[in-house]
């Protein structure tokens, strides 16, 4: 469902030699010259390309007076003139990361080491920066914002009407999930001023999670969710002058209640700022510049369409801050453009293929450095081409490493870490110089050549593709039982997840394992299947990825079952033992599957599922599925629970009753359904947990052994 539901294959590509953190990824130096790393909690400095080494700060130097143990140090920053580091230390979780924490600054000559924010709650700081003239730093904390003087220590309210639901400065629950919202404040070029977000989430209704376990009596959590059809929380954009605290704010027109806002900072000056603002559905975005004195707004682009657009990831200035770098799908494809400061557009890339990200821009050698695949939407490759917008898109990637390449680039795009690998678990890492992608250093213990199980234990994946019926070709990966006969008959297993949020199809090493499966699921004799259908997030154009506009449950099943039915006409392929599972909204795909396609569909297992659409959060739902006032049939013609009588085959379901994304409401729902029709089925609840179902003791494991004690009852393995 939202981003943090996406089943993504992910890969620790982790550098033996010593010169990356991979938790973290290359903080690098202003100059793109060198980077800097924790080790053993010291902070160093490589530089490159010798990559030598040096410690900038011991540990020893973070030992707080009258303590005996040094701060451990989850991340750093230097200021702006490098005589201050700010330490980010004892860390806590804000829904999805540890956002929330206490800070301190490090006056590197003297010594000095100060605590921010000193006597508000332990680990309540959130965000904090040091402003760009390097003497004060800005923080939020209780959701206001504050500002203190690095010399004197003397902190000042930028903000006081912040409580529990008017936030300052971060964001509700929605926009952190939906829109990857959470630090909300942008100090200002010259240090006078700090623009930040208020989100007015007083009018949001309470969701009650129930905790039945931690007490006698039973007590509520309550998390401010809107659901779809509930207007989202007001947002409005404000500029508070440092010396003053008085806010300004900025103009931007409609109804709050209505748009959204989310992306702004600081357009390249003191003066100005720019914001992106979508409407409601989601389907129109406009770039405004507003005045940071009067809060005057100017649109200057406007874009819409049919389906949804993405919020951009941010603004990358060019000439001085005259022009910026945008991306857009108003052709059909994912393009970068150039935009003046009037909206007068100019396109970069051109042609029949998606920009995958953007990574990195060389202004002085006149080149974006971007991320695609034109030719297998499963794969990807480092590109650049010229900023003019002449010229066509030039690999940088080697030819012959057909899979998947990740970077890490620097500032001043000469050098990047470089890692690949691809489904038969051949991989590389190494730093590499840029344009002409030569290695410097090797990581060779991390690099290797080999395909199949061998001796890495990676099972033997297969890449392949089926076309339907319906004339639409997916990408498929497939892993067969060990010992395979090709005369006989074996099951399947689907995992799925087929919502925009996620492909599972990636050609790159981790793929084709099945970690819930408590046993050796190929020696077991399965044969182990993932297929990306329409409205999956792949590099194949917008018509691809929007087909499932208001067909979220409806065109994203059919896919995935006109695909097994293809499957299903493989010799080897047994048709009375097919089982499909998935997470989240993989869990709904299992469900809609299963009850939609119940001749196809044997056996499910669907985990933390979206039953009921007009469940789930309004960002999320409403960007894909439209209004429900205006769309109500789409919703319902969607949603599980509408099909749930139509259950033939053997279903599990599993929820954590803690779980604050996807409600267990919806769970109850469905078996209320299930109990109405007559419909047997098992079903397993785990008190307290939350989406990711991992909290308490032994759950994992517990897990791990119902999933697999089920498939096996139900879907034995083995040829016939």
């Amino acid at each position: 469902m939202s981003r943090f539901l996406r089943l993504v294959v992910v890969v620790n590509l982790v550098f033996s030699i010593g010169i990356l953190n991979a938790q973290r990824g290359v903080n690098w130096a202003d100059d793109g010259n060198s980077y800097y790393a924790i080790e053993s909690n010291d902070i160093v400095q490589y530089e490159l390309p010798a990559l030598t080494k040096k410690v900038v700060l011991e540990n020893s130097k973070l030992v707080p007076a009258g303590q005996k143990d040094a701060l451990a140090v989850r991340s750093f920053s230097f200021s702006a003139d490098k005589k201050k580091v700010l330490i980010y230390t004892n860390t806590k979780r804000v829904w999805r990361q540890d956002t929330r924490g206490d800070y301190w600054v490090l006056d590197i000559a003297s010594g000095s080491l100060k605590q921010l924010g000193k006597g508000k709650p332990e680990s309540s700081l959130m965000f904090a920066k040091i402003s760009p003239d390097s003497k004060k730093a800005a923080y939020v904390s209780g959701h206001n914002i504050f500002v203190e003087d690095l010399a004197t220590n003397k902190i000042t309210a930028l903000t006081t009407d912040g409580t529990d639901r008017l936030i300052n400065g971060t964001f509700d629950w929605a926009y952190e999930e939906e829109f990857d919202c959470r630090d909300g404040f942008r100090w200002s070029p010259d240090s006078k001023n700090i623009a930040y977000w208020q989100i007015d989430a007083r009018k949001i209704r309470n969701f009650l999670l129930i905790n039945n376990t931690d007490s006698v009596y039973s007590f509520t959590v309550p998390v401010e969710y809107p659901k779809a059809g509930e207007d989202p929380s007001p947002c409005k954009v404000g500029v508070v002058n440092v010396a003053s605290a008085k806010t300004k704010w900025m103009a931007v027109p409609g109804d709050p209640r209505q748009h959204y806002i989310p992306r702004m900072e600081w357009a390249a000056n003191n003066t100005e700022l720019v914001l992106e603002q979508l409407n409601r559905k989601q389907n129109e975005a406009k770039i405004f510049f507003c005045n940071a004195a009067t809060g005057v707004a100017k649109p200057i682009y406007t874009e819409t369409n049919n389906a949804w657009i993405d919020p951009n990831d941010g603004w990358e200035w060019l000439e001085g801050g005259k022009t910026f770098l945008w991306v857009s799908e108003k052709d059909g494809w994912r393009h970068l453009y150039k935009l003046d400061r009037n909206g007068k557009e100019t396109l970069i890339t051109n042609g029949k293929y998606d920009i995958i990200s953007m990574q990195a821009i060389d202004e002085k050698g006149g080149y974006a450095y971007f991320m695609a695949s034109p030719d297998n939407a499963t794969q990807s490759y480092l590109y650049r081409i010229a900023l003019t917008g002449s010229g066509q898109a030039e690999l940088l990637s080697p030819a012959a490493q057909k899979g998947t390449h990740n970077y890490s680039i620097s500032p001043d795009g000469q050098f990047a870490t470089h890692t690949f690998s691809n489904i038969k678990n051949e991989r590389a890492s190494d730093w590499v110089r840029l344009p002409s992608h030569e290695a410097f250093k090797t990581n060779a213990a991390a690099t290797t050549r080999r395909s199949g199980a061998g001796a890495s234990g990676a099972p033997n994946v297969e890449m392949f593709q089926v076309t339907t019926d319906d004339n639409i070709t997916l990408d498929g990966w497939m892993v067969k039982p060990k010992n395979f006969d090709s005369t006989k008959k074996y099951p399947v297993l689907f995992t799925v997840y087929a919502e925009p949020a996620s492909a599972t199809v990636k050609d790159v090493a981790g793929g084709g394992n099945n970690g819930l499966y408590a046993g050796d699921f190929a020696g077991d004799g399965y044969i182990y299947i993932s297929l990306d259908g329409r409205g999956t997030p792949s590099p194949k154009g917008a018509a691809w990825r929007k087909a499932i506009y208001r067909n979220i449950g409806a065109v994203n099943i059919r896919d995935q079952a006109m695909g097994a039915k293809k499957i299903m006409q493989w010799p080897w392929v047994d048709t009375s033992r097919i089982a499909v599972s998935g997470w989240s909204g993989g869990g709904s795909t299992t469900l809609n599957l299963l009850f939609q396609y119940p001749e196809i569909y044997k056996t499910g297992i669907a985990i933390a599922p979206v039953a009921n659409q007009l469940l789930y959060d309004n960002i999320y739902q409403e960007r894909y599925m439209g209004l429900p006032k205006e769309t109500m049939q789409d919703y319902v013609k969607g949603s599980p629970i509408t099909h749930a009588k139509n259950l033939r085959g053997n279903l599990l379901v599993i929820h954590g009753t803690g779980d604050d994304n996807v409600h267990y409401q919806g769970t109850e729902m469905l078996i209320n359904e299930l109990v109405k029709h007559g419909k047997q089925f098992q079903m397993m609840s785990y008190p307290n947990r939350t989406h990711g179902i991992r909290e308490g003791e032994g759950t994992y494991s517990h897990l791990q052994q119902l999933y697999t004690s089920f498939l096996r009852e139900h879907c034995p393995g083995g040829g016939r």
